[in-house]
């Protein structure tokens, strides 16, 4: 008997794209005295995010639970954007933190932290050169031209609690982007696109980062976040436009990222303007 999903259609029908292993995941990632205390792998649903904030909120998953979908319906991003893929074309997971040691004022720094940890982790596994624009794509380059493979959206769960979503395209085919300016690991001449080590791989560099925020009270610098995000910014250095809310917008080079997790935007001589939220648009390369 073939299995099936939840659709009817047969699991094994796309060999390039096999199902992940969430019994092995589960195995690899949860241990005691780790962060990861579940890990549920999903045929479908309409956001990881939104299922696990739900889940939080009846006191079903306490903090490193973690929800994994093969296909998400209603994926989303920064500014409530669609996020769309095949199934079983890319990794799309939640993770619930609590990190209650650190002051609230800091926790501004988790989606950077998980843009650190997902760019090390697949880095290293996948072997693709991987950057970050501010203040939560994941970017490589496909035939010298810079793309977006991922984001990172972090959602409050109740008073002390974070939800932090994260979708990567693995391998997205050119003809399955959503926009042109999408990108794919496969596409960047990924090395192993293998999802199962691919996801051990960012969700250990995320205790690890993690580990290390925390024990430094969520100070940046003390942490080395700080230093790391920097090194690996594609948006500093660069001529960048900042969408701001209320139709304004701030034009000038991106110079750093400041301990508060923003943007410094240099707009003129001696004039600098930190951005907190925003869209950010590279209006020259580095």
């Amino acid at each position: 008997m073939t299995p099936q999903d939840a659709s009817g259609d047969s699991r094994w029908s796309d060999l390039d794209r096999p199902p992940l292993n969430a019994g092995a995941l589960r195995h690899a990632l949860v241990r005691e005295g780790g962060l990861w205390s579940e890990v549920d792998v999903v045929q479908r649903t309409g956001s990881t995010n939104s299922d696990l904030v739900a889940r939080a909120a009846r006191g079903e998953a306490g903090q490193g639970a973690v929800l994994v979908a093969e296909e998400q319906s209603a994926g989303r991003g920064r500014l409530d954007r669609r996020w769309t893929a095949p199934p079983r074309s890319g990794l799309f997971f939640s993770v619930l933190l609590r990190p209650v040691e650190v002051p609230v004022q800091r926790w501004g720094w988790l989606p950077l932290l998980t843009g650190v940890a997902v760019a090390t982790g697949l880095s290293r596994a996948a072997g693709v050169d991987t950057a970050l624009k501010w203040p939560n794509d994941l970017l490589v380059t496909v035939g010298g031209e810079e793309r977006k493979a991922g984001g990172i959206l972090a959602e409050r769960a109740g008073d002390d609690g974070v939800v932090i979503g994260v979708g990567v395209n693995v391998t997205l085919r050119q003809d399955e982007l959503p926009v042109p300016a999408a990108g794919s690991l496969a596409l960047a001449g990924a090395v192993s696109t293998d999802r199962d080590p691919l996801l051990r791989a960012v969700l250990r560099s995320l205790e690890d980062w993690y580990g290390r925020w925390r024990a430094a009270g969520g100070d940046p610098a003390a942490s080395g976040l700080q230093e790391t995000y920097a090194a690996g910014c594609a948006t500093l250095g660069r001529e960048v436009r900042a969408e701001l809310p209320g139709d304004r917008s701030v034009v000038g080079e991106a110079v750093a990222v400041d301990g508060d997790g923003r943007l410094v935007i240099a707009t003129g001589p001696g004039v600098q303007e930190p951005v907190g939220a925003g869209d950010i648009v590279h209006v020259r390369p580095a």
